[in-house]
């Protein structure tokens, strides 16, 4: 049975936003590249938003993630694909929440996402394996986004750097 063209587009669609605009193909160290980009930029474009509309966005942007992560998984028949990389998107975003927009803030952010979505520190990891669907695949992630936003702020309190 031949696929209609609505449905190639809507899978185009989920596909195209699950994968970070693609970047979940490379082929080593996906989410890392797909946090530098798209993440960072995307950071970029809405750390111009006033902190009540960013939050907004945020939850809505991790709403979206949740969908995105659930369709492309099984559109590629694998659990938490490693294609799947919006997780690590909305993971950044919630790192960067609140924080400083300079190039040392932005860099820290992303080495201690990096850090805290690799090693899955609890209940990070409880996330990972027990939520259901694409909520397991982007809530440790968002988990690792609240531990970096608390090691960047303590970072910044503690010793003032990164303004």
């Amino acid at each position: 049975m031949p696929i209609s063209d609505s449905n190639l587009i809507k899978r185009f669609i989920i596909l195209f936003f699950a994968t970070g605009a693609g970047t979940g193909y490379a082929p080593i160290a996906s989410g890392t590249i797909a946090t530098l980009i798209p993440g960072i930029p995307l950071y970029l474009l809405f750390s111009r938003l006033s902190t009540p509309l960013y939050i907004i966005f945020l939850v809505i942007f991790i709403a979206a993630a949740v969908y995105f992560s659930e369709a492309g998984d099984r559109m590629l028949g694998e659990k938490d694909s490693h294609k799947i990389v919006i997780d690590e998107l909305a993971g950044y975003l919630v790192t960067m929440c609140f924080a400083p927009k300079t190039i040392p803030a932005i860099a820290a952010g992303f080495l201690l996402f990096r850090f805290y979505d690799i090693v899955k520190i609890q209940p990070a990891k409880w996330m990972e394996d027990n939520l259901p669907g694409g909520m397991g695949v982007v809530f440790d992630d968002v988990m690792a986004g609240i531990y970096a936003n608390i090691t960047l702020w303590a970072g910044i309190v503690i010793f003032r750097f990164l303004l």
